[in-house]
């Protein structure tokens, strides 16, 4: 039950509090190296807001009826962005397939409330803000040699030539890299990302002067192998960075050369490098198969504003003159 350590089954009667929980343990079990942390880590917290909700308002969690999880959307779609309440609705259902009972989130009303609660907030999500090579040149001439600045220039610059995912940046290891000494240029081997879930791995490639960032970072630190990229406390070296540490340092980093870091996320240099990449006129199959998306939508909502000043109306509108 580890991937589901919030689940309340007290109030049932013992027999089918038994069944739920034997349920719950075997598909802990099995899909323990079927799902993504990041997956098991949302379960976990989604479900955690679940609970504590029922028990404020005296439901029952497990089994939910219908009528709980829509008042629950009612409730969270008032504080919370549509995608986020859709998230909460999908470790709901997650959690009563594991647990082998009726999905209540399925019912006519459940769908109704999250339809009503998005059309009322609006479905366009908040998009967090990229880090552009315009950003990038800004804060390199902020950063010193310090350890902590070398590593975060080092996080900065890799996060930006592989388009990676804050996840897939904590992951990488000293033995992923392959430096080519004639150019200087390096490959990286991205083992697992979150849409290659079964490890078969993509090669990405870094610019030379990222691989010197990296160098300065590695040698400064000791590093030889094992984590790439590591904490640090007292200007030593400690263990591997997570997910959170990268949104940390980005915000960091903006913040010293003077760009607002209120939506600077772990995701940011990847929205960057697609908006740039959009601005050199890349497609959206580029920027698709640079970034490891599963479809375009995401790259395309990234790199809009830059993909409308493309194309003959942008052009023509740089020229028009209506004497006004």
């Amino acid at each position: 039950m580890q991937a589901l350590t919030v689940i309340e089954t007290a109030g049932l009667p013992a027999v089918q509090q038994h069944d739920i929980e034997a349920r719950l343990r075997d598909h802990a079990a099995y899909t323990a190296d079927a799902l993504s942390e990041n997956t098991r880590r949302a379960i976990r917290a989604d479900t955690a807001v679940f609970s504590a909700w029922c028990s404020r308002n005296g439901r029952e969690m497990l089994p939910a009826t219908p009528e709980t999880v829509a008042d629950f959307v009612d409730d969270v779609s008032t504080t919370r962005a549509p995608a986020t309440t859709r998230r909460y609705i999908s470790s709901v259902a997650h959690l009563h397939n594991a647990a082998g009972l009726a999905d209540p989130t399925k019912a006519t009303r459940v769908k109704a409330r999250m339809k009503a609660a998005a059309k009322k907030a609006g479905t366009r999500q908040k998009q967090a803000r990229g880090i552009t090579e315009h950003d990038v040149i800004r804060i390199l001439d902020r950063l010193s040699d310090s350890l902590l600045d070398l590593r975060d220039r080092a996080l900065l610059m890799v996060a930006r030539d592989m388009f990676a995912r804050r996840g897939e940046l904590v992951s990488l290891n000293v033995e992923d890299l392959d430096v080519d000494p004639k150019h200087g240029d390096a490959t990286v081997l991205l083992r697992r990302s979150k849409t290659d879930q079964m490890g078969e791995g993509t090669e990405c490639l870094l610019a030379a002067d990222t691989v010197r960032a990296l160098r300065a970072w590695m040698d400064a630190a000791g590093i030889t192998d094992g984590a790439l990229f590591r904490s640090l406390k007292h200007k030593r070296t400690g263990g591997r960075l997570n997910d959170r540490d990268v949104a940390r340092a980005f915000k960091r980093i903006a913040a010293l050369a003077g760009i607002d870091a209120t939506d600077i996320s772990g995701h940011s240099c990847r929205v960057g490098a697609a908006q740039d990449l959009s601005a050199m006129g890349g497609t959206l199959t580029e920027m698709q198969q640079r970034g490891r998306w599963k479809s375009a939508t995401m790259p395309a909502r990234y790199s809009e504003k830059q993909a409308v000043r493309r194309g003959r109306l942008a052009e023509h509108f740089a020229t028009r003159q209506l004497g006004v």
